[in-house]
């Protein structure tokens, strides 16, 4: 899965407009375009759309380049103007961010889970058999508030670092740090358990 289509209006455009857009823009676009698409993918749920919509998304970037480098913080206007696209999406298609009948939104959950569960059953072996399915930390999953759940996802099913969840969604280390632990803490409490304060394993 390469987020790079053969045939795409919008990766067109962006080609057509290389020799006009500044470095800076390639250099976002380089760092940023898969990392949109796998998000734009685990929503929506089919590759083709994921591409056109992150490919248009980069072309409005580009039309307003100037505003975006304008902005206080670049990288966190981009996302939420992905964030919105998506939504504006699945809003067209009925559905909600997140929608848990979408197949790549259950296989990005899942995936998430995995690791999370492995943590839990560690500091909690007397609780195991409330955990083994793992369907209580699924459905908690998909009622953690916005930010903790793109958190975990980005960490845990697209298997993004810290450094590269931060620059991804504008905000710093310590931010998403935070965050993680604060999304873990909710889970746990989601499934009874009860969370020392430090929780979060990664530097």
């Amino acid at each position: 899965m390469t987020g790079q289509p053969p045939d795409d209006t919008g990766d067109r455009a962006l080609q057509d407009s290389n020799d006009l857009m500044p470095p800076a823009f390639w250099a976002f676009h380089e760092l940023y375009h898969q990392a949109y698409f796998e998000y734009a993918f685990v929503q929506l749920g089919d590759q083709v759309a994921a591409d056109r919509l992150v490919d248009q998304t980069f072309v409005f970037l580009a039309v307003i380049w100037t505003d975006v480098i304008a902005q206080e913080n670049p990288e966190a206007f981009a996302w939420t103007l992905l964030k919105e696209r998506v939504a504006t999406e699945l809003e067209a298609q009925g559905r909600q961010p997140a929608a848990m009948e979408t197949l790549a939104f259950e296989r990005a959950i899942r995936a998430a889970c995995d690791p999370i569960l492995d943590s839990f059953r560690a500091e909690f072996r007397a609780q195991v058999t409330e955990l083994e399915d793992g369907m209580g930390l699924y459905a908690a999953m998909a009622r953690l508030p916005e930010r903790q759940f793109d958190v975990m996802v980005l960490q845990y099913a697209l298997d993004m670092p810290t450094k590269k969840i931060a620059l991804v969604m504008g905000i710093c280390e310590a931010t998403v740090r935070s965050t993680r632990r604060a999304a873990k803490r909710r889970l746990a409490a989601d499934l009874g358990l009860e969370l020392g304060e430090d929780t979060d394993d990664e530097e």
